[in-house]
Parts: structure tokens; sequence; C-alpha cells
């Protein structure tokens, strides 16, 4: 396998660059770009040690640097790396990596690093994965879930189902292949129990998937209410900005502005939407139509009703059409009027707020209710949740592969029909952990990584 180097920091000014070379001639690369003070070379350095210098390129000293030696097999991508960091500069940087690749390195490909280490087996597939999860979290909530799945959460998961599986087989190849040890035939009871266990521990981490796309992508909430009723003072506020235009003018709202948006621990990819009701206007009826599908497809409704009013017949309207929805009321204008929240709306909500989006009241109590709706204490990092659609993908896959088993057995049909099911969903699954995965889906696992990861 050829050695690869890249820039391993973001590429932008900063404090320091970090430039990776990692192979079987990474030390040897390493000796020709950089000349430490104390004469040390990078072939004869221990793992785990560093020692300072200058990086050199044809024999001019491009900056100070530090060399750190990392030795096959405890290292990153399980081979020898070398990682020279030197002061955070675009140009200097390029010019370090300019001189690795001189000296016989290749352009390293985006995550080639991790997929290296996925390959040496120094992580499962969806460890893998997990590595892009922890450098884009914004929050604590997403690291922490993130560094679980970074440490195996999820494989351990996955593969005590396979287990289970495998055992099954096993005692099914047992009965079939070795009848004149008299070892007893299995039984259609226990044996439909123990697949009705595997089914119903695959429905419960496939039921994780939607919680871990909330945790990794953020709730996406859409504001809805008729027109007037302070939808884009709310998203303004919400988004820290103005970015809708606010006026007195019904109908002002004709497009869906969409911003990711951060209220405290809690991230919100938030939709204002027109206000619904019935327009002969073309232009606003085409985003009124909009707004309707965009509350079809929200996890969160903010539904806003003005506080300074009785509810007019498009509240009514609103009301019915959130029957079945995960939704908050926002009861607005609450500054304007000391009223108490009407009881046609507050039995409508999982939880009602009175605001004024105008004086920036109620946020917390906002922020509060969110948390407590998609943030529970239900779903814990160290269960292992998975991470993304190929991983749902491949556990749904496999959910089938063992429900058809279970009703081929329960039809009479032959042991080895069912066990070809059954191996079938350890195939899924396998492919899930990265155990037995085709090249292509590790293509496109590791083409989402940044170069130098």
């Amino acid at each position: 396998m050829s050695t690869i180097a890249a820039i391993s920091t973001p590429h932008a000014e900063g404090g320091i660059a970090v430039i990776r070379i990692s192979g079987s001639r990474a030390f040897q690369v390493a000796d020709c770009i950089f000349k430490s003070v104390s004469g040390k070379r990078a072939v004869d350095m221990p793992g785990y040690t560093c020692t300072f210098g200058h990086a050199v390129k044809d024999g001019d000293i491009l900056d100070e640097a530090v060399l750190t030696v990392f030795r096959s097999p405890m290292s990153y991508t399980g081979e020898d790396v070398a990682e020279i960091s030197c002061h955070g500069g675009i140009f200097v940087s390029r010019e370090i990596l300019r001189a690795a690749l001189m000296a016989g390195a290749e352009p390293a490909q985006a995550g080639e690093f991790t997929r290296r280490a996925f390959q040496n087996g120094k992580m499962s597939l969806t460890q893998a994965e997990a590595v892009m999860d922890v450098i884009s979290a914004d929050s604590s909530r997403e690291l922490k879930f993130a560094i679980s799945l970074k440490e195996g959460a999820v494989f351990r998961r996955i593969r005590g189902i396979i287990d289970d599986i495998v055992k099954v087989l096993g005692a099914l190849a047992a009965w079939a292949d070795y009848p004149e040890d008299d070892i007893p035939e299995v039984e259609p009871e226990s044996f439909q129990l123990s697949l009705s266990t595997i089914q119903h521990k695959l429905v419960e981490i496939i039921n994780t998937s939607d919680y871990g796309r909330i945790i990794k992508d953020g709730v996406s909430a859409v504001i809805v209410g008729r027109p007037n009723v302070g939808k884009s003072t709310l998203f303004n506020l919400l988004s820290g900005c103005e970015r809708s235009i606010v006026t007195d003018i019904a109908g002002t709202t004709r497009d869906v502005l969409e911003e990711r948006v951060r209220l405290g621990d809690v991230t919100l990819r938030l939709w204002d939407t027109a206000g619904l009701r019935e327009t002969d206007d073309v232009i606003e009826k085409i985003g009124v139509n909009i707004a309707r599908e965009r509350l079809e497809q929200a996890d969160l409704v903010l539904a806003v009703f003005d506080g300074s009013e009785g509810l007019s017949a498009e509240d009514h309207e609103l009301l019915k059409g959130l029957a079945g929805k995960k939704a908050i009321g926002i009861i607005n204008k609450m500054d304007c009027i000391d009223k108490c929240i009407p009881e046609d709306i507050e039995r409508n909500f999982y939880k009602c707020i009175p605001m004024s989006a105008k004086q920036g009241t109620g946020l917390e109590e906002l922020r509060q209710a969110i948390e407590n709706m998609f943030y529970s204490g239900q779903v814990t990092p160290e269960m292992g949740i998975l991470a993304n659609e190929r991983q749902l993908d491949c556990a749904r896959n496999a959910l089938k592969a063992i429900e058809d088993a279970i009703n081929a057995h329960r039809s009479g049909e032959m042991l080895d029909a069912v066990t070809v099911l059954l191996d079938e969903a350890c195939e899924h699954l396998m492919n899930l952990t990265g155990e037995r995965v085709s090249e292509k889906v590790v293509e496109d696992v590791f083409t989402r990584f940044c170069v130098g990861k």
C-alpha cells in the first residue's frame, strides 16, 4: 500500500497546522523534509515520541516544527505514521505537504486515513462513520452520542444480535448434520421464541434511528399560523437576526425561509412559512401550499396564535390539522394583553407557552418544552443508536429477513429455507458493522469524509 500525506487541520490560518504521513515509507519521507536540531531521525525514534526541528524543502528551512512518530500497529491508521506540526499558515503548510509529495508520498484521498484504519482492523465501519459525527458535532449532546458510537456502542449492539442469530443457526446445523448423535430436535415453540427475541431487538434498534437523526441533524420545526400573528417575529427571535421581513401587512411572507438555529443545547432546522389562509393572490397561494407541505414533513410544529385576539376561523382550521402531530402552541403578543391561555387552545398541545416574540420573553420555557419532547432520557449514548441511512437500511433488511424466517417456519417450510433467511439476516447486519461489506459501500462511506481524516 502506498505512503500517503495530507494536511489534517482545517485549510485556514490558525495557531497550528498538522501534516500527516502514513504508510510503509512514512518515516523515510519525514526524514527527507524534517531536520531535528538534536539530530534525531524518524526512522530511529520510538513510537509516541516527538522531536523539535525544522521543516525543509530543497534544503531551505520552511518553518520551525515538531515531528511526532507513531509506529505500526499502535497508530491511528495501523501503519507507520509521522505528523509534522508547524505554524498554522496556509502557505507554509502547503509547502510542507508539497515537500512530502516530492519525497515520495502520494496525496491522500478523502477519508483515506480513516479508511486505512478500518481496513487494518483499528475500528469497525460504524466506528469509522462516527469519526465524522465527532467532527461535525455542535452540541454536548451530539458529541456524547458521537463519542459513544466511536467507542463501538452500535457495533457491540449489532454484534450481539448477530451472535444470537449464529446460535440459532448452530442449533439448526447440529440437528440437521448429526442425527446419529441423538441431538434433540429443534422445538417449534423455543425456536419461534428465539426468532421473536431477535426480531424484538432489531425493532428496538431501528426505533432509535429517528432519535439518531434528530441528534445529528436537529429537530425540523415549522412555524405556522394565520397571517400577522407574529410568525416572522418569532423566526427572527430564534434566528438571532432579521431574516424575515416583519410588517403589519398580512401576507408579507410569501416563501419559506429556513435557518439552522440553536436554542440552548437544542438544534432546530427552522422554517418560517406563509400565513395559512384562503387567498386569491397567486404568489401567496403558492407560499400557503408550501407551508402546508412543510407542516406535514416537520418533526415539530410551532403553532402561533395572537393572544390579543380571539380564535379566528383560520385558527380553528389550523387546530384541526394538527391532530396527531408533535406540536407546541405559542400564544404570542402576551405583552399586549393580560389574559390566560384559552382552554380550547391548550387542550390541543403538548405544551402551550405564552410569549412576546417582540419583547423576547418565553424563550427559556420554549427551549425546555422542546428538550422534554425530543431529548428525553429514554435513549442514552451507551445504548448504541443507528447513526445514518446506510445503517438503518441494513437493519431494516435484516428485520425483514427475520420476519420472513418466522413466517416460513410457522407455515411449515423446510428448515433449510429458514436457514437461508437467517443467513441473509446475518449478511445484512455484517454489512452494517463492516465485517462483510462490499468495496462499493466502503468507497461511498469514505468519500463523505474530508481530506486529511
